[in-house]
């Protein structure tokens, strides 16, 4: 157990790594205060996100952290790394004085130890990013994930292997900077004071450092090129002041122009076709917003491609495009068996197709790979067929909205038996439900439920009561809840 009494010791040995590229003078932003990086409030805020959105946050970065497992810092096997990151802000231990079993185990330590919050999950996902590019590396080393934060790493030394390991990295952190909070006599730099830092290939800077965060910054990096710029610049990108107003999932169009955006992942992608939008999306649900309100966005990769559509890349593999994802035909043979022409493929470059997940291949034994509607002959209930899986409808009103015009296939039970059923079909991002037995109007994203906070919020931000789909309220309560969406400030 890394006990907090002895973290707070250990600052002289944390080292920087720095993976994102230099920045010159010219390019600073600024915003950027070096002697108030982020507040203290914002650092301990432990209650930012919830484990779903943790969860989510990297899936939406397309990470190599999304779908990572291993132990964590109390040796617990088979753990995401967003319960590591989670837990590690918000489920932590504080043993110190406690008599502990020579090799204690996690469940020991929930039995006999003070549980304790430490730092705001969203700093470790920064952090993490900013030391070894863990939340946007779709491929990884080991080496990034064995020293996750850079703990334990004094420059010019070996790192420690005692702080090994991504569970260990990340609750070392944590643990630490909630010292440094907690303890802010006890290290070289403190708030009220001014220091000169030395900089990676830039003139040393004068800063007065001006709360308690960051100058626990500076304990853990003591330079503000690159390292600490970094920090802000990833904080800033990830978790803008600026607030998002709309989640993922929605439609936008500038007032007085033509173009259609879709926010997706925190980014705006722009449709560069028609066809790439009706043929996802209902055009009815575009809201119109002034420029300024996009302008919050980061812009994402082009959507340019209707779904469905096959591509061809130069080195000549065919992709088919399946919402999110490219599923790859494997031979000619699996062309023509599943019913492709020749005419229908798409020459387009390899970089076009970056943004698309990679899907189950395509062979010659697949079917239903657009998805089919099957009703079991005898009960009558209708699933969603895709592949080897069955998703349940459970409410009608999917039949008339998300798969209007889609053909049932009558099927029996021993057809259907030969399917895995997996969660029931939901809403996607952007939809707007209610339930029949309440009259709260939730927008979808990412799994959740978000309340608007009144009907002049709903309206106010551009939303249409005719979209508004009534739904059971057993199909409702299959999404959580999320954060109520109201106005911003600067709309009031």
């Amino acid at each position: 157990m890394n006990k907090i009494t002895k973290i707070g010791l250990i600052s002289a040995v944390i080292c920087l790594f720095s993976p994102l590229s230099l920045w010159a003078q010219t390019e600073i932003d600024p915003e950027f205060n070096p002697g108030r990086i982020i507040s203290d409030a914002e650092i301990l805020n432990t209650n930012s996100m919830s484990l779903t959105e943790v969860q989510s946050f990297l899936d939406k970065q397309n990470s190599f952290l999304a779908n990572y497992t291993t132990y964590n810092s109390h040796g617990t096997p088979n753990k995401s790394a967003a319960e590591i990151i989670y837990e590690a802000a918000t489920a932590n231990y504080d043993c110190d004085g406690i008599e502990l079993s020579e090799m204690p185990t996690e469940a020991e330590k929930i039995l006999k130890c003070r549980h304790v919050t430490t730092v705001n999950p969203k700093f470790l996902l920064v952090l993490i990013q900013k030391e070894q590019s863990l939340v946007s590396d779709t491929e990884l080393q080991q080496s990034q994930l064995d020293w996750a934060t850079g703990y334990g790493c004094p420059d010019n030394w070996a790192c420690n292997p005692y702080y090994k390991g991504f569970g260990k990295q990340v609750n070392s952190a944590s643990l630490q900077f909630r010292y440094y909070m907690d303890h802010p006599g006890s290290y070289k730099y403190k708030a009220g004071n001014t220091y000169t830092f030395t900089n990676t290939n830039s003139q040393p800077m004068s800063v007065t450092v001006e709360n308690t965060a960051t100058a626990g910054l500076y304990n853990y990096t003591p330079h503000v090129f690159n390292g600490n710029y970094n920090f802000f610049k990833l904080w800033k990108k990830y978790f803008p002041k600026n607030p998002l107003i709309y989640p993922d999932g929605t439609l936008i169009r500038i007032s007085g122009e033509v173009g259609v955006w879709l926010i997706d992942g925190g980014l705006k992608r722009p449709f560069t076709s028609h066809g790439a939008l009706t043929s996802r999306f209902d055009e009815k649900k575009i809201i119109v917003v002034e420029k300024s309100v996009l302008d919050n966005y980061e812009k994402g990769d082009a959507i340019k491609f209707p779904n469905y559509s096959i591509i061809r890349t130069p080195d000549q593999k065919r992709y088919l495009l399946v919402d999110n994802t490219k599923r790859f035909i494997v031979s000619d043979e699996a062309f023509k068996k599943i019913g492709f022409n020749q005419n229908e493929i798409i020459e387009a470059p390899t970089g076009d197709l970056v943004s698309y997940s990679n899907g189950p291949n395509l062979t010659t034994t697949s079917t239903n790979i657009t998805g089919t509607l099957m009703q079991n002959t005898k009960n009558g209930g209708v699933y969603f067929v895709q592949d080897n899986t069955k998703a349940p409808l459970i409410d009608k009103v999917l039949l008339s909205t998300k798969f209007k015009g889609k053909k049932i296939v009558k099927a029996t039970e021993t057809t259907l038996a030969k399917y895995t059923k997996i969660a029931p079909v939901l809403f996607g991002n952007g939809e707007l439900l209610k339930s029949n037995a309440s009259q709260a109007v939730y927008l979808i994203d990412n799994g959740q439920k978000r309340p608007f906070v009144s009907g002049e919020t709903f309206e106010t931000l551009g939303y249409d009561w005719k979209n508004v789909i009534t739904v059971s309220p057993q199909l409702l309560s299959l999404y959580t809840l999320g954060t109520a969406l109201s106005l911003p400030p600067t709309i009031q």
